[in-house]
């Protein structure tokens, strides 16, 4: 089995990417491959809206500045078991590239019938001070609209540091990162199980899209 991390701060061993490392510990403890994007120091433009990844059903999105990248990553994620999002703090919110490339990410995968129903996946924050549990909440919008199985933690996925390595100061934020490893791994493991054993896993629905302006 093997978990994607996408690593969406722009530096590339601040506390976002320590605070997955703490995760992924744990994941390579339990026997599971690990392998972190880091898309937080890229530039990525955000998405066009233009519907074609609908309509070529290629996987594909068509944005020619950043194209190479961004699809090879969403092939990497279709074919991984699980993802973490990592993101830190910008504005009480998701990193500007972070949001970019995620709006086109799951918006392929929503246009290519949900490449990423039914894996796993958890999100994770770094924050200096506050807006860390919305900026979590952002992140869990894309697992959830994908009907991915997301693994909990005691407490919400928020470690807190300004200065690089600073995360590992708070005890509690490191025990929710180590925790939150332990339950992927888990979760990654019951439903290998539930596939080998057939399982019987609930069949896609088709969409129903409602508009409340008519």
């Amino acid at each position: 089995m093997k978990v994607v991390a996408i690593n969406g701060s722009p530096k590339s061993n601040g506390n976002t990417a320590q605070m997955i490392d703490i995760i992924t510990d744990e994941l390579n403890q339990e026997g599971i491959e690990t392998e972190v994007l880091h898309v937080g120091n890229k530039m990525i433009r955000g998405c066009f809206g233009c519907g074609a990844c609908y309509k070529n059903q290629d996987e594909r999105c068509i944005a020619k500045e950043d194209d190479s990248f961004v699809n090879e990553c969403i092939q990497k994620m279709k074919e991984a078991e699980g993802l973490i999002l990592a993101s830190p703090v910008h504005w009480a919110g998701i990193a500007g590239a972070m949001k970019s490339f995620l709006d086109r990410v799951f918006y392929v995968s929503s246009a290519n019938g949900n490449l990423f129903r039914h894996k796993v996946g958890a999100s994770v924050v770094a924050v200096r001070r506050s807006g860390g549990v919305t900026t979590f909440d952002q992140l869990n919008h894309y697992l959830t609209y994908a009907e991915m199985f997301m693994p909990t933690t005691n407490y919400w996925n928020v470690g807190h540091g300004r200065i690089p390595g600073e995360v590992h100061e708070d005890a509690e934020g490191v025990q929710i990162a180590r925790v939150l490893g332990k339950n992927m791994a888990l979760t990654l493991k019951m439903v290998q199980n539930a596939k080998e054993h057939h399982l019987v896993f609930p069949e896609k629905e088709a969409k129903i899209m409602t508009n409340f302006v008519r």
